[in-house]
């Protein structure tokens, strides 16, 4: 009898102790969290076609970049790496079609940094001439929200801020524009 109420009080207390670390790591969330948004019509947050895009908030010297929610326009989320072969080979393409439809569209890059060299992928911006916003994910957290796993990862999301598409790996630039004019309606 006393063994089972040790056992009890035992599950009791690691109960008690995983329930006050949840309310820690919530409280003590770093300065890239955002608040939860609010479900909309239903639909769930996640890292998949038809959920809510995870929200997050990436800085770049005085330039804040948000992704979640409703917005303006419907963004590109272009993860890539400078040592990425499939990423140096669609960089010049991106950069085109970026400029193509700069009216309708953001596209942000975010260099896995986490993954990468910072003073590399620097380089890799310089190198093709990228003109669209360039963001470092230092500790790979965006890309973890976005269940990456490959480079280069472009995640499409509409203005509803409903995830539209994951492609994994490279397209061709027609192939590409085709989900652009899809995803913009132009």
């Amino acid at each position: 009898m006393r063994a089972v109420h040790k056992r009890n009080l035992t599950i009791l207390a690691i109960i008690i102790g995983l329930a006050i670390l949840a309310i820690v790591q919530r409280s003590t969330a770093g300065p890239n969290a955002v608040p939860v948004m609010q479900q909309q019509a239903g639909l769930e947050i996640g890292a998949y076609a038809g959920k809510l895009a995870p929200a997050f908030i990436l800085q770049e010297g005085d330039k804040r970049y948000e992704v979640g929610g409703d917005r303006v326009k419907p963004v590109i989320l272009n993860f890539w790496a400078s040592w990425c072969g499939p990423c140096q080979e669609e960089a010049p393409a991106l950069n085109k079609l970026a400029m193509k439809y700069k009216d309708v569209l953001d596209i942000y890059g975010i260099n896995v940094t986490s993954q990468d060299y910072k003073p590399n992928a620097e380089r890799f911006v310089k190198k093709y001439m990228l003109t669209f916003p360039v963001m470092y994910d230092l500790k790979g957290k965006v890309f973890d929200q976005y269940n990456g796993a490959v480079f280069p990862t472009n995640v499409l999301i509409d203005k509803n801020g409903v995830v539209s598409e994951i492609i994994l790996g490279v397209l061709s630039a027609e192939e590409l524009e085709s989900k652009i004019i899809a995803l913009t309606g132009s």
